[in-house]
């Protein structure tokens, strides 16, 4: 038996068990469980070794929390990509899995800053925090400035763990060898992609093609391609499975990030823990914002470009871009591209080779993904 797989605790098919429709949403709870309990004792135990609490204990308790309050979208995907080597379910391969959350901590905290969120799933967001702790303590200098500095070295200090927690997952060497150009695409691609949305955010919105690349590279593959080939690497998958795992990882990386921009601009705050309209106060050029650039009347595309350059944009600039990019059809236009995208996956895992517990939990996942409401 390979060392990376000497820690296989019961076959693939435990995934789902006898009834499909139940099967899955246990599994999911038990994993995403599983994933929380990894990534929190894993940050307890740096931060007791790295992090000195005299006088100054917020920053391991931000760390713990936020690194555990994710949903472990990214965890979930490489674990099943671990699955389609039928392998075998392994606290090894979950413990790799579970390593993403804390590349994902990292991003999300360096997007707040470089984007001035004041919340994050609907708390003061991780610099907010900061400085307030800097400011209740009437301290010297600017609390803003204190709060993004200490936040971005706190991102770091995420970047450094993720990796050394897939180091030290319990896989074998020689899965971690597959892995490895893997993971260094997926952090490769998150940066340049974030890169590049500042850039656009820069200038007017850019065309929707544009965007759509730009969301695939920051968001999309991170989210569901690459943690898929990553699970699927580290499981020894040959290339017809990563194939096919790659073009669904695409399809559903794009949905995904798709709802999430529909999510930016017409998502309930009580459940997306964001401000209404959020994308369109920090003038985010999003897919649906270019589609409504792109399919709007030329007086309601200088309205709303009009709104990109104001000073400042309020209540009424929400709502009057909302409607705009209604009227316009770019909402219903992102639906239908949604949509094209989850059949396309469907289709994929249809015609795909995959033990077909896993298979189904691919679709479920897909499902999840593009119709989630934060």
């Amino acid at each position: 038996m390979n060392a990376e797989h000497a820690t296989a605790r019961q076959p693939a098919t435990s995934l789902l068990g006898d009834e499909r429709s139940a099967g899955f949403p246990r599994w999911l709870a038990r994993t995403q469980l599983a994933v929380r309990d990894h990534v929190g004792e894993f940050v307890r135990d740096r931060c007791r070794a790295e992090l000195d609490p005299r006088g100054f204990s917020l920053p391991g308790q931000l760390m713990l929390d936020f690194a555990t309050g994710g949903k472990g979208v990214r965890s979930v995907f490489v674990y099943l990509g671990w699955l389609c080597g039928g392998s075998g379910e392994s606290d090894a391969a979950l413990r790799a899995a579970a390593s993403t959350e804390l590349l994902h901590a990292f991003a999300l905290v360096q997007d707040d800053v470089m984007d001035e969120s004041p919340l994050r799933r609907g708390r003061p967001s991780t610099h907010r925090r900061l400085a307030a702790w800097h400011r209740d303590r009437g301290l010297s200098g600017s609390a803003e400035r204190f709060g993004e500095s200490a936040a971005i070295l706190l991102a770091d200090l995420y970047l450094v763990w993720a990796e050394r927690m897939l180091r030290e997952s319990g896989v074998g060497a020689a899965a971690l060898e597959r892995a490895w150009p893997r993971y260094d695409a997926m952090r490769g691609e998150l940066a340049v992609g974030q890169l590049a949305d500042l850039t656009n955010d820069a200038t007017l919105v850019p065309a929707v093609d544009t965007v759509m690349d730009i969301a695939r590279r920051k968001s999309g593959n991170y989210t569901v391609r690459r943690p898929l080939e990553l699970g699927a690497a580290l499981a020894g998958c040959d290339d017809t499975v990563l194939t096919v795992l790659g073009a669904y990882g695409t399809a559903i990386g794009e949905a995904f990030q798709l709802r999430d921009d529909l999510l930016g601009v017409f998502g309930d705050p009580a459940t997306t823990g964001k401000p209404r309209g959020d994308d369109i106060r920090e003038r985010k050029a999003t897919t649906v914002i270019a589609l409504a650039d792109q399919l709007a009347e030329p007086s309601d595309r200088a309205r709303l470009r009009a709104l990109w350059t104001a000073e400042s944009i309020d209540e009424r600039g929400v709502a009057l871009a909302q409607t705009v990019i209604t009227d316009s059809g770019a909402r219903q236009g992102a639906e239908r591209m949604i949509q094209a995208r989850l059949d396309h996956a469907h289709r994929l895992l249809d015609s795909a080779e995959l033990e077909p517990s896993v298979a189904d939990a691919l679709l479920r996942m897909a499902e999840l993904c593009t119709h989630r409401r934060h």
